[in-house]
């Protein structure tokens, strides 16, 4: 009686771990799109574009789900302030994706759940092992290694990933406050239209027409891997428990690697990959940590 329902356990999570695979993927396949698209078109019209599209596809999954009712929510407050969150990340993140290679930028934003650990000790005052401290220590550190700031090639760019990691973690904080007293296809409903409603006021000041098919390709895959990595990372979140996709999350660093390289022919030099291996390592350690707690 028990052999069932422990393969059922075993199969949901290899699901989601693939869910969240495929998701990673996807936010790969977003950021790529985002830095080809923004070589030619202006960002703050890309980003919004983007949004729009993101939205008709979240449409296309949550609509029929509610007989083709507005969804409705029980935390207007919240669900503003989230897409604000999210929304000045994404401004944040086209930015810094325009001026900094694939990899080194996913493993910036990789960066969040360690971010996270330190506003749940400083602020909502949880109680954080000498481990942990260490771990988060690392990960904010191995972020300055990736940026290195020194006084020569200091410039206001490298001030941008780190504002999106700023805005990342409140984004992730109130995303965990959250959970469980919303539905996930709603709130992404609402983050996504939020979002393009709030690009819609800046649209007509950065108009320009858009002829290359190429660019319409990239804004479509753009409104598309963006709409489907979260919806399969909702879908992956259903199916098993997040101390379990935590460290696959990280594989998007890898796909991240291998777009820049067949897109840009670019590899991170010696020491923005110990950065990068760094960040990996201390955020599966964290969760690690999680699960040890957890039991």
């Amino acid at each position: 009686m028990s052999a069932a329902p422990a393969g059922q356990h075993q199969r949901s999570a290899l699901a989601g771990i693939a869910l969240t695979v495929g998701a990673c993927a996807c936010f790969a396949l977003l950021d790529t799109a985002t830095k080809l698209v923004s070589a030619s078109t202006p960002l703050l019209l890309a980003l919004w574009l983007r949004y729009l599209l993101q939205s008709l596809f979240t449409c296309a999954y949550v609509l029929p789900r509610t007989g083709w009712r507005w969804p409705r929510t029980a935390h207007p407050r919240f669900q503003m302030l989230r897409a604000l969150l999210f929304s000045a990340t994404s401004l944040f993140g086209i930015f810094s994706i325009h001026f900094m290679p694939l990899a080194e930028f996913t493993a910036v934003v990789a960066a969040t759940p360690l971010c996270v650990t330190l506003v749940a000790a400083l602020w909502l005052h949880q109680p954080v092992s000498a481990l942990r401290w260490l771990l988060v220590a690392t990960g904010l550190a191995s972020v300055l290694l990736i940026l290195r700031p020194d006084g020569h090639a200091f410039t206001w760019a490298l001030a941008l990933p780190l504002c999106m990691l700023a805005t990342s973690t409140g984004y992730q904080v109130l995303s965990s406050r959250m959970a469980g007293q919303e539905d996930p296809a709603t709130t992404q409903f609402y983050t996504s239209w939020i979002a393009a409603a709030l690009m819609t006021l800046a649209a007509p000041f950065v108009w320009a027409a858009i002829t290359d098919p190429w660019v319409w390709l990239g804004l479509v895959a753009m409104g598309l891997s963006g709409a489907l990595g979260h919806l399969l990372l909702l879908r992956a979140y259903a199916r098993t428990t997040p101390a379990t996709i935590a460290p696959f999350l990280y594989s998007q660093i890898a796909f991240a690697m291998l777009a820049g390289w067949a897109v840009y022919g670019h590899m991170p030099d010696h020491w923005s990959l110990l950065g990068i291996c760094l960040i990996a390592a201390s955020g599966a350690a964290s969760t690690w940590l999680t699960v040890r707690e957890t039991r």
